[in-house]
């Protein structure tokens, strides 16, 4: 999958913000907004930009500015997960994916993966490919998340192609 043509435009725009700013892209392009909590397709209580945790009031409506504080921090604790485990050079975009990818699955997952081991022994293309592989949720094969796998992996590897 390439990056569609409008969104190629919002990713250059958001990697003058860094890794965070193109990993809150795709954040916000795939979990969408919602300012009353919901349980997600696991069953987990979320909010906002996707946020999860033992913090969410299930009665409170939560405003556009305490999702976006939710999501800054949420995507700085993704961000310090990847500089922490992985050990090789990473541009931007990589970078980016990365964080999404955290934010979305958990540091845990992660630390733990195939994908890490492929990127810290320099298989770029191996690592970027396999984020396809996360699209899965309780055993069952979600659209939506074969999408969100599909457009981290283009950007995984947007910079490099250029």
């Amino acid at each position: 999958m390439r990056v569609p043509g409008t969104l190629r435009q919002k990713l250059i725009a958001a990697a003058g913000s860094g890794a965070i700013g193109i990993a809150a892209l795709l954040a916000t392009t795939f979990e969408g907004y919602e300012s009353r909590p919901y349980s997600d397709p696991t069953g987990t209580l979320t909010v906002c930009y996707g946020h999860t945790g033992a913090d969410i009031d299930p009665r409170k409506t939560y405003s556009r500015e305490e999702c976006q504080t939710l999501l800054d921090q949420d995507l700085a604790v993704a961000d310090r997960a990847v500089q922490r485990y992985v050990t090789v050079p990473m541009n931007a975009y990589q970078r980016g994916a990365l964080d999404d990818f955290v934010f979305n699955v958990g540091q845990g997952n992660f630390k733990q993966s195939t994908l890490l081991k492929r990127l810290n022994s320099e298989d770029y293309s191996g690592a970027c490919d396999a984020l396809r592989d996360w699209v899965y949720s309780n055993g069952v094969k979600l659209k939506g998340l074969v999408t969100r796998r599909e457009l981290e992996a283009a950007v995984c590897s947007f910079g490099v192609e250029q």
